[in-house]
């Protein structure tokens, strides 16, 4: 209200607050904390600690997040419709269609709409990756690129607003109507674009929509076959990353579709890192070092397979009795356990999912890209096969 009075726009303090209300990924040490006070309010239930557990929870998710799901259904099912219908709101006749489509306000704003969002955002992706020699370029293909910039060309509640700022009268409705029409046009030229696109042969297609590049990469540290866990060919064209921990319910749900995925594609390496919530799961990291010893001497995906089937029973008088079921050196594997042998490479998984931003298990990476979302067997399977493809473009053929 104070901006409005002194004649400034009160956009510009929404901007501001745009700005200030930035996202960021939840560490762990937060969620570790926030478990800490559920954990003391599960033990003594008062409404202290309550508030306590209240604001913890809350803070490990950035302000972005939880503006975000505190307005969104105001914002687009309230503010935004009652926005458009008290703005956009023109009469058409044949009168004023003749003076706005010779209007220089109409013609200018569908020809930057409808041709300079292409233009701009097209032009500028080429030119950056020809400056950058081709360090620099977008991640799908250019007609994929071409039909971003034609269907940004649809402006409606911001446009709207500006032109509100900038004209009244006769001038906002030719401003109004240009908006409008270039939301059309737009919208017509991306669905013919991308119609002919569907009618390429099938290879060059999907380079035009994939594109050739190398994809952005979520996964910090790169996979290394002499120290990473390995089923499956070293070097498939797909590369299935997961962290997890032993004792996570959720993660022993997903391994009968990591074990589907398998079996479905043989192209696929699937590779295990450790990620042991210690503040919710008491035996993970004991379980983790276990794995470890146990691959000292050659058994990991076998104590794998055996930790997932008795995830409720992972104690040390557990853990050695699976490996005296593998049929291990138990004086080699307890001494490992005692000494803590396995904890260096756990901690070393652990670093690189903290830098790769995983708070949580399950979480798969794939071919490096994280991969978000539900983690069944079509969804994964989706994911899979896109990899394989881009894969497969990346891979130069024989003349």
């Amino acid at each position: 209200m104070a901006l409005l009075e002194a004649g400034v726009e009160p956009v510009v303090i929404g901007l501001a607050m745009g700005l200030l209300a930035y996202a960021y990924p939840v560490p762990r040490s937060r969620l570790e904390r926030a478990t800490e006070r559920f954990r003391q309010f599960r033990e003594q239930p008062t409404a202290e600690l309550a508030r306590v557990a209240r604001v913890e929870l809350r803070s490990a998710t950035s302000v972005n997040e939880r503006l975000q799901q505190l307005f969104h259904p105001w914002t687009s099912y309230v503010i935004v419709p009652l926005f458009a219908l008290a703005n956009a709101g023109i009469a058409i006749d044949g009168g004023v269609l003749a003076r706005a489509f010779s209007s220089p306000i109409t013609l200018g704003i569908l020809v930057g709409y409808v041709a300079g969002k292409p233009v701009g955002i097209l032009g500028g992706s080429w030119l950056l990756t020809r400056l950058s020699r081709g360090r620099l370029q977008p991640p799908v293909g250019w007609a994929a690129v071409a039909g971003g910039g034609m269907i940004a060309g649809i402006g409606f509640t911001v446009a709207l607003l500006v032109a509100t700022l900038a004209f009244d009268g006769a001038q906002l409705e030719e401003a109004k109507l240009g908006i409008l029409g270039a939301a059309l046009g737009a919208a017509l030229l991306t669905w013919l674009l991308f119609r002919a696109t569907a009618l390429l042969p099938r290879r060059t297609r999907i380079r035009a929509l994939l594109g050739t590049s190398e994809p952005l990469v979520d996964l910090y540290v790169e996979v290394d076959p002499e120290r990473d866990h390995v089923r499956g060919p070293v070097d498939a064209p797909v590369t299935v990353v997961e962290y997890g921990d032993f004792e996570c319910p959720y993660f022993g749900q997903a391994e009968p579709v990591v074990r589907q995925l398998r079996r479905e594609f043989g192209h696929v390496a699937y590779v295990w890192r450790h990620l042991p919530l210690t503040d919710v799961h008491p035996n993970a990291q004991l379980a983790a070092e276990a794995a470890e010893a146990a691959a000292d001497q050659g058994a990991f995906w076998e104590m794998h397979d055996l930790f997932l089937d008795h995830q409720d029973a992972l104690g040390p008088d557990d853990l050695i009795g699976y490996a005296e079921q593998l049929g291990l050196d138990l004086d080699r594997f307890t001494t490992a356990l005692r000494e803590h042998a396995g904890a260096a490479r756990v901690a070393e998984d652990v670093d690189s999912a903290d830098l790769s931003g995983v708070s949580g298990t399950p979480t798969f990476f794939i071919n490096g890209r994280r991969h978000y979302g539900a983690y069944d067997i079509a969804t994964l399977s989706a994911a899979v096969r896109a990899a394989g493809v881009r894969a497969a473009l990346a891979t130069p053929t024989a003349d």
